[in-house]
């Protein structure tokens, strides 16, 4: 694609380039038709062409070819001019980002500019940080606003088609502005990043709505992505047969109702049904000229929901649970009938970065979600679980991936498996995403295994990827001679580029360690920024995630919570649950227990001052929280209610050094 954008201008799918035996380019484009057409060459002519060139002007194809990528190898790798980004030039990165983000917000229908809309998770990643930072600064209004446009888009999206209201989870992105019509595919790299919007906007909000939505999608990984040995796999097509034998496969198929289905599927409650998801006997793909411009799901209905339930309750004259608990066993019956149509082709490959991104949800949610009230109902498809069971989840896959992806001796991962691992090593994204799941595995589950192999995987980064002397990370390892351009990415798209995820996840790092280590981290991370400093100051709305790192870095109060006690006790996973009840993407939270000789021999060695708060927390407490800001740690506490206190506080109190 880089070949072909520099030579032509721009790229797209298909995409077509030729290769000399040694891997080389040396012509390409992109959609070909079969026959020449319109004044375009067919792709047969293209290829009589191509060998005409190679018979006769082999060397000339080849020297051009070699030119281009020499010239692409010089613009592509981004060296830093200098060693850091100034303080008061990356804290405005942000604000910069969300005020183009917010110009481009759609008010009515939710979501940052316009169709086709894709959920792009990084976007409402910046615009809560931002939201946090109004908030310290007592700036409420600004904090409600950007609250405003996060919250109705993700309740757009959530009503909306592309939100499957039968089986849970995300479909690729919607084909209209109203979150309708959406391209099929499921995305596992979606539903890892989605869940955790969710997630944060929950525990802003207390809403349960949020929640609700956030396990919608575990629950859909859990039953239907996930392997006996616990990996996570990769997508689900769009296209499936309409029924067994069917010629040809159609978009949708699987997901797709027509009014008479729900009708003999759900009998009485048939007509509260349609009118709850706008079903219609001629279909419903009609709220936009770009929902379906071909016909092609005329007579079928994507179900989205257009009006509160709360106002659908008292037009049916039932109290709101009884008629969500009637939406759910409608729900339950559809997705009984949909499990017997032929299925869309699971792709069951495992790729490292992707099960990273579901894992940092899975973890998460293993917490955030106990915050729930008791005696909370869920309606299908969400089971209900107890959210311990998704730090299983994460765990789980974590030790799929050190058991098959991971070479104990090279200390290297593979980058994805389907019987057995691909020859393709790790590229940056897996170690960056993974390297932040472990993290998050740790912080929430407390397990100091999950901490190690994060520290040692960042090593092995550094040694693959790191451009010691320009700064940054390249995509790719430099041992593979047919890999002819080293990229440094550092667009945040539908993905988080691996370089932002690598910047996050040296800022947490460094809130870890003593001031040797920490620098490290921070020096390659102000490195890091330096050679994107152009892009970051003009388009940094390509880089929100980047964004948020750039100003993670010049905070100078990130909080360090240490809890010290026995982790197993429901005292201490109690303590755990209030370190994690407000929102703050700065707060690093520790677990140690002083009689875990391995976990004091580790902070012993990384951080001496964490290790002397474990051993002097007062004795017979299960639980004890150490808060501790801007290197200065309050007076210890020993119940939830007095740490989630302490969280809402700036911290002022002298105290031990970390």
């Amino acid at each position: 694609m880089t070949y072909v954008s520099a030579l032509y201008g721009g790229g797209g799918w298909p995409l077509t380039v030729f290769l000399s035996p040694n891997l080389k380019p040396l012509m390409g484009g992109t959609y070909f038709p079969p026959d020449d057409k319109y004044g375009r060459p067919g792709f047969k002519t293209i290829l009589r062409k191509v060998k005409e060139a190679w018979d006769t002007k082999r060397d000339a194809l080849e020297k051009s070819g070699n030119v281009v990528i020499e010239q692409l190898r010089d613009a592509l790798s981004a060296k830093a001019n200098f060693q850091d980004v100034p303080n008061d030039v990356a804290v405005l990165y942000v604000d910069q980002c969300v005020e183009k983000l917010a110009s481009s917000y759609d008010p009515k229908f939710g979501g940052f500019g316009s169709a086709p809309k894709f959920p792009r998770p990084v976007e409402d990643c910046i615009m809560l940080y931002k939201f946090r930072k109004h908030m310290e600064a007592r700036q409420e209004s600004e904090a409600q606003n950007i609250m405003k446009m996060v919250t109705h888009t993700l309740q757009c999206m959530a009503r909306g088609g592309v939100h499957d209201h039968v089986g849970g989870g995300f479909h690729r992105y919607s084909v209209d502005e109203c979150w309708h019509v959406p391209h099929f595919e499921k995305m596992l790299y979606d539903q890892g990043q989605i869940a955790n919007v969710y997630l944060d906007t929950y525990v802003i909000t207390g809403d349960e709505y949020y929640s609700s939505v956030a396990r919608d999608i575990l629950d859909y990984l859990r039953r239907d992505m996930i392997g006996e040995d616990g990996e996570i796999f990769s997508a689900e097509d769009a296209d499936s047969a309409e029924y067994e034998g069917a010629p040809r496969k159609k978009e949708g198929s699987f997901y797709v109702w027509t009014s008479q289905e729900i009708e003999d599927t759900l009998g009485e409650n048939a007509e509260l049904f349609k009118n709850h998801y706008y079903v219609k006997s001629s279909g419903n793909c009609d709220l936009s000229g770009m929902s379906d411009p071909h016909n092609e799901f005329s007579g079928k209905n994507v179900l989205i929901e257009r009006k509160p339930g709360s106002l659908m309750a008292s037009k049916y004259g039932k109290s709101v649970d009884e008629y969500y608990g009637i939406l759910g066993e409608c729900r339950q019956k559809l997705f009984d009938v949909r499990s017997k149509r032929p299925r869309p082709h699971l792709d069951d490959k495992v790729i490292v970065s992707w099960n990273g991104l579901a894992i940092s949800a899975f973890a998460r949610a293993s917490q955030i979600l106990k915050s729930g009230p008791p005696g909370t109902k869920f309606y299908f498809p969400v089971a209900g679980c107890d959210p311990v069971e998704y730090l299983q989840v994460a765990e789980k896959a974590a030790n799929f991936i050190k058991e098959k992806l991971y070479d104990a001796s090279s200390k290297r991962l593979h980058h994805s498996y389907r019987n057995g691992p691909a020859k393709a090593p790790g590229f940056l994204d897996d170690y960056a995403f993974l390297i932040n799941a472990l993290l998050d595995l740790y912080e929430y589950g407390g397990k100091i295994e999950w901490l190690l192999w994060a520290v040692e995987l960042q090593v092995i980064q550094d040694e693959l990827f790191l451009d010691k002397q320009g700064g940054g990370y390249f995509n790719t390892p430099g041992e593979d001679p047919s890999v002819l351009l080293r990229v440094k990415e550092d667009y945040d798209g539908a993905e988080p580029s691996g370089n932002s995820m690598a910047a996050i996840n040296m800022v947490r790092l460094s809130s870890i360690f003593d001031a040797a280590k920490s620098e490290g981290y921070k020096r390659n991370v102000e490195h890091l920024l330096a050679v994107f400093e152009t892009r970051l100051k003009e388009l940094g709305i390509a880089l929100p995630l980047m964004c948020c790192a750039a100003d993670m870095l010049t905070v100078p109060s990130r909080k360090q919570v240490v809890l010290v006690g026995n982790k197993a006790s429901p005292e201490f996973q109690d303590m755990v649950a209030a370190a994690f009840s407000s929102y703050d993407p700065n707060r690093t939270v520790i677990q140690i227990d002083a009689s875990n000789m391995e976990e004091m021999a580790f902070w012993e060695s990384n951080n001496a001052n964490i290790a002397q708060m474990a051993r002097s927390s007062p004795s017979g407490k299960p639980a004890v929280a150490h808060v501790c800001q801007e290197f200065k740690c309050s007076p210890p506490v020993t119940s939830p209610g007095a740490l989630r206190e302490l969280l809402s506080k700036t911290v002022a109190a002298a105290g031990s050094a970390v």
